[in-house]
């Protein structure tokens, strides 16, 4: 009578566990606890009308006029893609943001000037500079982007002697914190700021730390001798000497730089 009594609850056993294996659940003897669902960092704004796609490019699913300035051309980097044609008039620009372990870009409202006017370089680089220094607007933090940019960091024109497309920052491009230097680069790169080729080139502080008064343009910001001025009093005396010795370096938007926080260290090729 107690052997036919076992056998209900073994078979109601095995049944259970065939149910189990029937649905892919493993059964298991012990309580598991799985904890919470993994999240992921969407790296898009929420009003972005196209996606980030692998490696922090943007899909096909673009606008067509975006398409057209080769914005949204997917799996192209920003030396592809032209920095304005010429003829052409773009508002808004890519900025190249942090978002978990790469840069991504982000559109902000930016005027592009037609083609590659050599006037324009550095007023246009020290817009975007500006954007890039912000901190990131609240849709871009909701998606997970933030920036490296330092908040103090200055760009100036190319000191004497200097090829006529490099631009001198306020700290050496080696020193700046991990993903600063590639927003930087990509950012630059994919627009007029750039040579044209998909390279930027950048070099530290001027050497004997002078800017010209013609330099700073941005509003609100000082200019000439106060900038100068300024621009001492952030360096430590390390960085200046450094930056005197130090050759310019060219810089290209490579998936090294886009993804990994220390190639900025070994970036670039000296000119």
């Amino acid at each position: 009578m107690s052997r036919r009594r076992a056998h209900g609850p073994l078979l109601a056993v095995a049944v259970f566990g065939t149910l189990l294996a029937g649905c892919g659940i493993r059964a298991t003897s012990v309580p598991v606890d799985a904890g919470e669902a993994p999240s992921r960092v969407a790296c898009v704004r929420p009003d972005d009308s196209a996606p980030d796609g692998p490696g922090g490019r943007e899909d096909d699913g673009a606008a067509p006029e975006r398409s057209e300035s080769g914005e949204a051309e997917t799996g192209k980097k920003p030396s592809d893609r032209p920095g304005g044609a010429k003829g052409s008039q773009r508002d808004t620009a890519r900025v190249y943001l942090v978002c978990g372990a790469r840069v991504a870009p982000v559109e902000r409202t930016v005027p592009v000037p037609e083609g590659r006017p050599a006037a324009a370089r550095l007023p246009m680089a020290r817009k975007l500079l500006a954007e890039l220094r912000k901190e990131p607007e609240s849709g871009e933090g909701r998606a997970g982007f933030e920036t490296a940019v330092p908040d103090d960091l200055r760009v100036e024109a190319g000191a004497a002697g200097d090829p006529k497309e490099a631009l001198r920052l306020s700290q050496p491009p080696g020193e700046l914190r991990n993903f600063a230097l590639a927003q930087i680069v990509c950012t630059f790169a994919d627009t007029p700021v750039g040579d044209g080729d998909g390279g930027v080139t950048l070099g530290g502080p001027r050497p004997g730390g002078s800017a010209a008064a013609t330099d700073a343009d941005e509003p609100g910001e000082p200019s000439g001798p106060a900038a100068a001025a300024e621009d001492r009093g952030e360096r430590t005396e390390g960085s200046e000497r450094r930056a005197a010795t130090e050759p310019l370096r060219r810089y290209e938007c490579g998936d090294a730089l886009r993804t990994e926080p220390e190639a900025a260290r070994t970036a670039g090729t000296e000119v």
